[in-house]
């Protein structure tokens, strides 16, 4: 469906005023009179902080990559000894997620995310002479952050950006304004102790769409990365620079006959349940195999889970989503609550240690079709592989960014895979494990840029690739 340009701005006004707002519990605790936070990399205008950047990055360019990695450590260092800050930061100003699972994800963008090292200079030596290509930084970056992941996307960023020798402007969602106003002074801060010059990155006080549109548009900003929804990626799209922009996700899973049941359902707990499935990479909806359906949900009731009969679902989904015109607008009191907050709100009592809710539907069902973002994971029943394939595809909605499959057939897995074409494909694990760090293997990354095909963003993604040619000299051997 093609969106009029005023549809794409209700879009975006009503994701920022709906997803990521902190419950009215979590409002209550940080419902403290608003300071200035100015300073450290935190401007009150777009033009200032450009200008910050723009001398940051004349200084920058004097310094060699051994700099850039001890700089780099010293962000590393910051994101370790603050973790346990970060994830209560976050956590009170948006209300979404698990402090615990917080941790993880703060420890794993300090330490996991790929820096200098993946850099590498070539070289080619032969009869005409010697050829070097080198990295070379953009410039500016304009990188918009999310509230689902802020501090810990804003990290992970500014590793990658400054390895390639970038200076960044962050543009946070307005959601998690302060947590990321504070990172972004503790990273500065971090820099500068370890002889970097100041304002390598910066971010705007108070960010509004305005403030991102013109960051968008500065003739100073060279290139445009984005973490966020379909419609900021329509808009980045627009002003012709180059974009890097990690689009939604709605990630389907298929459970075929052949797969072990018990491990599959312990996989996808942890990886569903995981901050309470507000990553884009976590599992959103399940496709089973008709003759092993019935062990499968007993498989996932094992594993601590609480099943919902089909008229607890679709009370949920009434308070879950709220249909207006053209898309379903996802509550923001159930994005990323736990468990016993959703049973809650249709009248049942859980634990709190429950991690996921589950139940049966129908192929078609919104908590099916539409990205949820909330630890509850729909079930549906199929024929065979080749209509799980089918209704997976449909349900994934062609974002190609990350699907599953447990199976023992090596060739049905290769199948889904090349169907899918997804930025992550996993096989016989959780879906979180595709993006490397602790749980699985490679670089690690909060920028995951399906819509212009990164994949999971790495420094080299940041950089622009110079090649010089010495002709008929230095050629020694």
């Amino acid at each position: 469906m093609d969106f009029t340009e005023e549809q794409i701005s209700t879009i975006v006004r009503r994701v920022i005023n709906n997803i990521g707002q902190p419950s009215s519990d979590s409002r209550a605790m940080i419902a403290t009179p608003r300071k200035s936070e100015s300073g450290r990399g935190v401007f009150e205008t777009v033009e200032q902080a450009v200008e910050a950047v723009r001398k940051a990055f004349q200084e920058y360019q004097k310094f060699g990559i051994q700099d850039r990695k001890a700089f780099i450590d010293a962000v590393r260092k910051m994101g370790l000894q603050r973790q346990k800050e970060l994830s209560r930061r976050v956590f009170e100003e948006t209300g979404m997620g698990r402090y615990e699972d917080k941790l993880l994800k703060h420890q794993v963008a300090a330490t996991e995310t790929p820096g200098v090292e993946e850099l590498e200079t070539m070289a080619w030596s032969g009869k005409n002479g010697l050829a070097l290509e080198e990295y070379a930084p953009y410039g500016i970056i304009g990188a918009i952050t999310p509230s689902t992941h802020p501090s810990e996307t804003i990290i992970n960023n500014t590793i990658m950006m400054l390895a390639a020798g970038n200076t960044v402007i962050f543009c946070p969602h307005p959601s998690a304004t302060k947590v990321s106003n504070y990172v972004i002074q503790c990273i500065n801060d971090a820099l500068i102790q370890a002889g970097a010059p100041e304002n390598l990155i910066a971010c705007i006080e108070q960010p509004t769409i305005e403030s991102a549109n013109e960051v968008f548009n500065h003739e100073k900003v060279a290139l445009l990365s984005i973490t966020g929804g379909p419609a900021v990626v329509r808009a980045a799209m627009k002003t012709r620079k180059k974009v890097i922009a990690a689009g939604p996700g709605n990630p389907p899973v298929i459970i075929d006959e052949t797969a072990d049941l018990e491990y599959a359902a312990e996989r996808i707990t942890l990886s569903a349940s995981f901050d309470n499935n507000i990553l884009c990479t976590s599992e959103k909806e399940i496709f089973v195999i008709d003759s092993v359906f019935p062990d499968f949900m007993q498989a996932m009731q094992k594993q601590n889970n609480v099943q919902l009969s089909q008229p607890q679902i679709e009370q949920l989904a009434g308070k879950a989503f709220e249909k207006k015109k053209f898309l379903h607008i996802v509550s923001r009191e159930l994005v990323g609550r736990n468990a016993s907050v959703l049973a809650r709100a249709i009248g049942l009592s859980i634990a709190d240690s429950v991690r996921l809710l589950y139940g049966e539907t129908q192929q078609d069902h919104v908590f099916v079709q539409e990205e949820q973002m909330m630890p509850f994971i729909p079930v549906v029943r199929v024929k065979n592989f080749e209509q799980a394939v089918e209704w997976g595809l449909k349900a994934e909605h062609g974002y190609r960014h990350t699907a599953s499959v447990f199976t023992r057939d090596m060739r049905r897995a290769t199948e889904f895979a090349r169907q899918a074409d997804c930025s992550i494909f996993v096989i016989n694990g959780g879906t979180f494990q595709g993006d490397g760090g602790d749980q699985g293997e490679g670089s690690l990354s909060y920028t995951i840029a399906s819509p212009t095909g990164e994949g999971i963003t790495r420094p080299h993604h940041f950089a622009r690739v110079r090649r010089v040619m010495n002709v008929g000299s230095f050629r020694f051997v």
